[in-house]
């Protein structure tokens, strides 16, 4: 497979947008669209392995937002809200119809504001490694506990990480404060959508008690952990994807089910 790459503005803002789907399907009406959104300072390349796997029965579109993935910075400080819209908006402006957002890390923020601003959009969420545990809501707590991850990733995620880092600089200091502000313990009980936490079972970051708590929270919500540290969608790739769709199916079966009883 072969992913189609593509940079644009919105609003102008720059986006690009790496979409993968089985052989000859980048442009039919496949659905939903798996939209996989990164974590602060990082880019696509997070996802790599995971949406290669997901790409075998879904298009999925990996973003890289403003400022990151080596994209020009915004020049300001953007609002986890303008993320959210500029994730939707940027997906349905290449066709994508129903979504199903996956965020991971500071991703997880973007894809519940843009679940809350377009619920018709939005179908179901995957947070992958939730951000900020109330109890560690300062910037010492979250560096201390990155440092840590380090030892739960590969070589590989841990060079992804480091390179990518180093290219956001000027935008990862400006999100620092929006993502280390906002609250997803508040915004995950008013989604009506399906929510499904992914934690490793080594995250330092993505804690168990607070990743169960957020599932608990919501109105139809579920906690999943797999081995590995923070990004264990690469971690455990195939097994990530298998969950996606498991829990994709689930969750239109269910809708079908309730549209049923009505």
């Amino acid at each position: 497979m072969r992913a189609r790459v593509e940079s644009f503005e919105i609003g102008g803002l720059p986006v690009r947008l790496r979409t993968l789907a089985p052989a000859g399907r980048l442009r039919d009406a496949l659905a939903p669209t798996v939209v996989l959104v990164h974590g602060i300072g990082m880019s696509h390349r997070s996802f790599a392995r995971s949406q290669q796997h997901l790409a075998r029965t879904h298009r999925t579109v990996a973003v890289d937002l403003p400022g990151f993935g080596g994209l020009p910075p915004a020049g300001r400080t953007l609002r986890l809200e303008e993320l959210g819209d500029l994730v939707v908006e940027a997906v349905r402006s290449r066709g994508a119809g129903d979504l199903v957002l996956v965020g991971q890390s500071m991703g997880t923020q973007v894809v519940v504001e843009a679940g809350r601003r377009h619920p018709d959009a939005v179908t179901a969420l995957v947070l992958v490694g939730p951000v900020v545990d109330p109890a560690r809501r300062t910037l010492v707590q979250q560096a201390l506990d990155l440092g840590r991850d380090l030892f739960a990733e590969d070589l590989r995620m841990n060079a992804v990480v480091l390179t990518d880092y180093l290219r956001s600089a000027r935008q990862y200091v400006r999100q620092l404060r929006p993502m280390l502000r906002h609250r997803l313990e508040d915004a995950v009980p008013t989604l009506g959508q399906p929510v499904l936490v992914v934690r490793g079972d080594q995250d330092p970051i993505g804690r168990r008690d607070w990743a169960a708590a957020l599932a608990g929270s919501a109105r139809r919500g579920a906690l999943v952990e797999l081995p590995g540290g923070h990004h264990v969608q690469e971690r455990q790739p195939a097994a990530f994807a298998r969950l996606v769709d498991e829990f994709r199916r689930v969750q239109t079966t269910e809708d079908a089910m309730t549209d049923d009883a009505r």
